[in-house]
């Protein structure tokens, strides 16, 4: 049965919802949200809003409170998916409606029993096709791989389904997640749902377009050069970069790697904490695995910032679109109004761009390499370039590009003594042409390869900083902007909250795309 709007503001009033929301749940949004005078923690849904695009942390508690049914839920997300999703290509392999129904079917049948799987009871997510999901296509965008139903879940997934989440399907994504442009021969491109013939980014497109359009209130994804961040950027969504560690590679052929990280992906802040909550935590087959629990993430986001020293970067020494930088230095005033100091000031990048991209070679080398020799007319260009490149690299220069990169890492993290927090834009340009691999110029400056015009986002993949893409601003032909939030070595919880209080302060992210109607 679908919900009426009617019906859920009668569900959702102040005295129902705060009697029922547990100390887990106790950070709801405010993006679109109006706030429980008698509990500050508890934000309830607005008039405006239906069960699509209802925030994450409420529908858990209205789930848990028999308030409204997994059933329910899922049946307004399989609508909006018929509805939405053939005008813009998210979700690009979706579960049968029947073992939809029939999972919500058991998750509210628990619920009744008064058992609880965990924080995602009965709530759907989207997962990123370059995710192994157990008994579900994962394709990496890749015709080696069109075939491919992994057997077992990557630990991402297997934590989602254990904390009672409900898989809708698998999200679009770059071939084998190379580029910030969501396009491969499989499925093709997916669109920006506020203008579909922009790019959407990527290499996490598919779930941010999913959840701008209120086919998923969650959706997971992975980043190594901004996948996380720049689909966020582009589609009003939030994006979290993890820490190294943070969500750990359980399954990862290079266990030690740094550049590549799994989390969250949502429509508000609060919702990105949500989800990393259950992601989050130590797993002993991966080495660099934080040994702190998730649940702290589940904890209230709100903090008073008053004398906290924020850093807006000047230019980083790269091009960027004049309408991208003024939208970011504009929000100055946001940030001194929350009570921060705000000053002009960058760390010293030297090498960030080397580090990365030679690391990028030599990582995707050990990825597919060995591929090359008999699949090479099923590889595109820019996976057989890094394998060219990356064999020339020889054992003693990269031992001096480690030195390099371990230096960078030290002089970020002294300028980060200075200011708990280093803002910037997340990338460089507005969303371009879908029909455009990348760009090519940015303000006059020509870029030599795909990557170039990422580095906005990936400076900070090298030094390993968690980051987080909010929604800041609209472009003047109504294309979105996302500001970078960078914070210290394996402090996702401060700029999760600073991220929280720029939200409330700006509300950019309630602006819902035209192509949902």
């Amino acid at each position: 049965m679908k919900v009426s709007r009617r019906h859920m503001l009668k569900l959702s009033t102040i005295g129902s919802l705060s009697a029922v929301v547990s100390p887990l749940l106790s950070k709801a949004s405010v993006t679109t949200c109006v706030t429980d005078p008698a509990n500050n923690n508890i934000d309830i849904p607005g008039p405006g809003d239906d069960i699509c695009f209802m925030n994450a942390v409420d529908m858990a508690a209205l789930l848990r409170s028999k308030k409204i049914s997994a059933r329910e839920v899922m049946q307004a997300h399989i609508k909006q998916i018929a509805k939405v999703n053939a005008k813009v290509n998210a979700i690009i392999t979706v579960i049968p409606e029947d073992e939809l129904m029939a999972q919500a079917l058991a998750a509210d049948e628990s619920i009744a029993k008064g058992n609880i799987m965990g924080p995602l009871h009965g709530i759907p997510i989207a997962v990123k096709d370059l995710t192994d999901t157990k008994g579900i296509k994962t394709t990496f965008g890749s015709p080696l791989w069109k075939d491919n139903v992994p057997a077992q879940d990557a630990l991402i997934v297997e934590r989602e389904k254990k904390a009672g989440a409900i898989i809708l399907g698998k999200t679009n994504v770059p071939e084998l997640g190379l580029g910030s442009q969501t396009f491969n021969p499989l499925f093709g491109p997916t669109f920006n749902p506020y203008d579909v013939s922009k790019t959407c980014g990527g290499s996490t497109g598919g779930g941010a377009v999913a959840l701008a359009c209120g086919m998923t209130p969650l959706a997971d994804g992975s980043d190594m050069g901004g996948s996380l961040r720049n689909p966020g950027s582009f589609c009003n969504v939030v994006g979290l970069r993890t820490s190294p560690g943070r969500v750990p590679l359980a399954a990862s052929k290079l266990a030690w790697q740094s550049l590549s990280v799994q989390g969250p992906m949502a429509r508000t802040v609060a919702d990105c904490a949500f989800l990393l909550s259950v992601q989050a935590g130590p797993d002993s087959r991966s080495p660099i695995s934080i040994m702190e629990s998730g649940e702290q993430f589940r904890q209230p986001l709100r903090r008073n910032f008053k004398g906290v020293k924020v850093a807006f970067i000047k230019n980083l020494g790269i091009p960027w679109e004049k309408e991208v930088k003024q939208a970011i230095d504009a929000q100055r005033k946001v940030f001194e109004s929350l009570g921060c100091i705000v000053e002009e000031n960058e760390p010293d990048m030297t090498d960030a761009d080397e580090c990365f991209n030679q690391f990028r070679h030599w990582q995707t080398e050990a990825q597919y390499g060995d591929l090359l020799a008999g699949n090479g007319d099923k590889l595109n260009g820019y996976t057989k370039w890094h394998i060219a490149e990356a064999q020339k690299l020889t054992g003693t220069y990269l031992s001096r590009l480690e030195i390099k990169r371990s230096s960078l890492y030290r002089r970020m993290q002294k300028f980060l003594e200075q200011y708990e927090f280093l803002i910037m834009p997340v990338s460089q340009v507005l969303p371009f042409d879908v029909n455009t691999h990348y760009p090519t110029e940015i303000d006059g400056v020509k870029m030599m390869t795909y990557l170039d015009w990422m580095r906005s986002c990936y400076y900070i993949s090298v030094t390993g900083n968690p980051s987080l893409s909010v929604p800041c601003a609209f472009s003047k032909s109504g294309l979105p902007i996302g500001m970078q939030i960078v914070g210290r070595q394996n402090a996702e919880l401060s700029v999760l909250q600073m991220g929280f209080a720029f939200e409330q302060a700006t509300r950019i992210a309630t602006r819902r795309p035209k192509v949902i109607n």
